[in-house]
C-alpha cells in the first residue's frame, strides 16, 4: 500500500513540475532550453544527494562490461518522449497531443509486465486487469479529454490551428512516445537494481538526457543565451526547481517499477499526475491559468480509480 501511495504523490509532483517548467518556458521561449536547463537541474540534485549519501556518481567498468547496452539509455528515451511531445502539438492539437503518449505508456506497460521484457517481473494479463485497464483509459479520456472537446463545441472559434496533412502519422508517433517512456520506467527500474541505489540509476537517466538536450540545443539554436531571461527582478526562485521534482520523479519510477512492475507504476503515476493537475487548474497554482475543474472529470477520475482497483487487486 505504501508503494501506491509513492506512485500516486510522485505523478502530483510531476504534474507541479509541468506547472513549473511551462512558466520557465514562458521566460525562456525556447522549449528545448528550457528542458535542457530542467535536466541540468535534476541531475546537480540527483548528484547532491549521491555525495551526500556518500554514493558514487561513476560505474564500474564491470558493469560496464557485464549490463545489456539498452540499460543506459533510459535518459535517451526520456529526451524523445519529451521532444515528441513538442512536436506535436501543432499537428494533432492539445487534446491528442495529451491522450496519446497516456495509451502508449498504458499500453506498453502492460505488455512489459505481461511478458516481463526488460528482465521486469512478469504478470499475466487476466480479463479482469484487461477490463481494469479499459476503464482507466475510458477515465484518463473522459478527465482529460471530454472538457475541452464540450468547450470547442461551445466556442468553435477559439479552437488552434493545427498544421494540414495527414494527421495519422503524427498519433502514432504520440502512442510510440508513451510507449519509449514506458519502457524508460523499466531500464531504470533495471538500471536501480544494477546499481543496488534507485538515485544513482536517476542520476545516470538524467545526465545522459542533459547531454542528449545539450547537443539538441547547439544544433537547433547554436546558443544557450535564452536562459538568462529566465533571471533578474519579477522571476519567481521556483522556477528553477522544476528539474529536482522530475527527479524525484524518475528516481521513484525507478524505485517503484521493480516492485509494482511498469504496468502498476504508470497507471497509479499516472493517477496522482491527472488529480495534481486538476488542482493546478482548479485553484491556478505556480502562476497556471485557473481553469475550474468540472463535474464530468470528477467522473473521469472516478473512473480511473476503479480501473486502478481492478488492475491492482486481480
Amino acid at each position: 500500500m505504501a508503494s501506491i501511495a509513492f506512485a500516486v504523490t510522485i505523478g502530483i509532483i510531476i504534474s507541479f513540475q509541468t506547472a513549473i517548467n511551462s512558466r520557465l518556458r514562458g521566460f525562456i521561449g525556447s522549449p528545448y532550453q528550457a528542458s535542457f536547463v530542467s535536466f541540468t537541474v535534476g541531475t546537480l540534485f540527483l548528484a547532491a544527494i549521491l555525495l551526500l549519501s556518500h554514493q558514487p556518481l561513476g560505474v564500474s567498468q564491470h558493469l560496464l562490461a557485464t549490463q545489456p547496452w539498452w540499460i543506459w539509455i533510459g535518459g535517451l528515451l526520456g529526451v524523445i518522449f519529451l521532444t515528441t511531445n513538442i512536436l506535436l502539438f501543432p499537428h494533432i492539437g492539445a487534446i491528442q497531443t495529451a491522450i496519446m503518449p497516456i495509451l502508449g505508456q498504458v499500453i506498453m506497460g502492460v505488455i512489459i509486465d505481461n511478458f516481463g521484457w526488460f528482465h521486469s517481473p512478469q504478470q499475466a494479463l487476466t480479463p479482469i486487469r484487461l477490463l481494469g485497464l479499459l476503464i482507466a483509459l475510458i477515465g484518463i479520456t473522459v478527465t482529460v479529454a471530454l472538457p475541452e472537446i464540450i468547450q470547442r463545441h461551445a466556442a468553435p472559434t477559439s479552437s488552434p490551428t493545427l498544421t494540414q496533412g495527414n494527421p495519422w502519422p503524427w498519433r502514432l508517433l504520440g502512442v510510440l512516445a508513451g510507449a519509449l517512456g514506458a519502457i524508460q520506467t523499466t531500464i531504470n527500474g533495471r538500471l536501480g537494481l544494477a546499481l543496488n541505489s534507485a538515485v544513482h540509476a536517476a542520476f545516470i537517466s538524467f545526465f545522459v538526457g542533459t547531454l542528449c538536450l545539450f547537443i539538441i540545443v547547439l544544433l537547433v539554436h547554436r546558443s544557450f543565451s535564452a536562459i538568462r531571461h529566465a533571471t533578474g527582478h519579477g522571476k519567481p526562485w521556483w522556477i528553477w526547481i522544476g528539474g529536482a521534482l522530475g527527479g524525484i520523479f524518475v528516481l521513484g519510477t525507478a524505485y517503484l517499477a521493480p516492485i509494482l512492475g511498469t504496468g502498476q507504476t504508470v497507471v497509479f503515476a499516472l493517477l496522482g499526475q491527472i488529480a495534481g493537475g486538476l488542482l493546478v487548474d482548479q485553484f491556478g497554482l505556480l502562476g497556471a491559468n485557473r481553469k475550474p475543474v468540472v463535474p464530468v472529470q470528477f467522473l473521469g477520475l472516478f473512473l480511473l480509480v476503479g480501473g486502478v482497483v481492478l488492475i491492482r487487486l486481480f
